[in-house]
């Protein structure tokens, strides 16, 4: 008997060259922090929830991302293309679902309180934002604005602008931190959103290969669809470049998660 619970979509076709030179010898994905990937410690947390319908979309050096019991696709273009693209790369996991689906950059490590908070959510695109993000990128950027983008709410919690160019803190209400949920309503509306720009040949102002997540959820909004966002207060981590690597709140953050979190579901990466 299948069970309700949502199917999981890791986008971690990246390189991450920005973490040279750890990604040299693996995908961005697979950098440990304190002995462990963070893909695993992912992989951990879903786990955790009772999430067993994962898929994975590799690029580079995606041979290294096999995992027992997880299912592996390919973005074959992720040298020259973004998020979007790596999505629909594997659309025929998008097509006759029964349930929900949820989408996560692989560069991510969340805890199983933000999961529970996010599947809860009814509404048919629901994205994760940390309230508390400007604390946290105070000590990831000398300068809060680099880095971060627009993300501005309504009054009944819906998302009315993501992913621009902030030119003040004020236009930032949360920071989107890369997981989403879709329902089968949900994914159809990205669908629609998706070949509406492969026709016009550009998903805003970028080509669509190059578009990004959320150039996607923009688009979504502009078209009058309600996209509800999830609040978190924190208990996340980000792993972007060397810097975050070694920092000391990226340590504390991923042992605070880690403390909640059988690591033998998935067991240490040994590459």
């Amino acid at each position: 008997m299948k069970d309700n619970k949502p199917k999981v979509i890791l986008l971690v076709a990246g390189e991450g060259k920005r973490l040279y030179p750890y990604t040299l010898d693996r995908p961005k994905c697979m950098v440990k922090v304190d002995g462990i990937s963070l893909i695993d410690r992912q992989l951990a947390v879903l786990k955790s929830e009772g999430l067993h319908d994962i898929v994975m979309v590799g690029g580079y050096k995606s041979e290294m991302l096999k995992k027992e019991g997880v299912r592996l696709k390919l973005n074959p273009e992720y040298y020259k293309t973004n998020m979007v693209w790596t999505l629909f790369s594997v659309e025929e996991e998008l097509n006759g679902l029964d349930g929900d689906v949820i989408v996560s950059y692989g560069d991510i490590v969340y805890s199983r309180k933000i999961l529970q908070a996010l599947l809860r959510s009814t509404a048919d695109i629901a994205v994760v934002i940390d309230k508390e993000w400007e604390a946290y990128w105070r000590v990831r950027n000398e300068d809060p604005l680099d880095d971060a983008e627009t993300l501005k709410l309504g009054i009944d919690g819906t998302i009315r602008e993501i992913g621009r160019v902030p030119q003040a803190l004020s236009e930032i209400e949360g920071q989107y931190i890369g997981l989403m949920k879709f329902s089968a309503q949900g994914i159809s509306q990205i669908k629609e959103i998706f070949y509406t720009a492969i026709k016009k040949g550009k998903l805003l102002e970028k080509a669509v290969e190059n578009a990004y997540m959320t150039d996607l959820l923009q688009e979504v909004i502009n078209t009058s669809k309600p996209i509800v966002s999830v609040p978190v207060n924190g208990g996340w981590v980000e792993v972007d470049t060397v810097e975050d690597l070694n920092s000391h709140i990226t340590k504390k953050r991923i042992k605070d998660i880690a403390a909640q979190i059988q690591y033998g579901q998935t067991g240490k990466s040994k590459t």
